[in-house]
């Protein structure tokens, strides 16, 4: 394992309104965001992103240094794990569980 292995890396905040959320933000830690892509709802700010969507709340996603390893011992351990998707560019990641049904993200950088 390497020393990013478990760190968290990348956080996504969802909510049913994402402007109302953005504002909290802002007001509250003074971060700046900016769209993913043009005219795009996913905003990025440093660390993360808040979004518009059905279901509220607050995804973390954990460092990996070979994503399929750990999506294996995910599995292995007795939690749930997804397919690995592609960021162009970018890395890979998927979303998980683990055995008490708490979401999280796993997510490895191209080197």
């Amino acid at each position: 394992m390497s020393e990013t292995d478990g760190t968290i890396n990348w956080f996504e905040i969802g909510a049913s309104d994402g402007d109302r959320a953005r504002r909290f933000y802002s007001g509250l830690f003074g971060w700046q965001f900016q769209p993913f892509d043009e005219g795009g709802d996913y905003q990025m700010t440093d660390g993360g992103a808040v979004y518009t969507t059905d279901t509220n709340g607050i995804l973390v996603y954990f460092g990996t240094s070979d994503i399929d390893v750990s999506l294996a011992r995910v599995r292995e351990f007795g939690g749930e794990a997804g397919d690995p998707q592609e960021i162009p560019n970018v890395g890979r990641y998927a979303t998980c569980s683990d055995t008490e049904g708490n979401p999280f993200g796993l997510f490895q950088r191209i080197s």
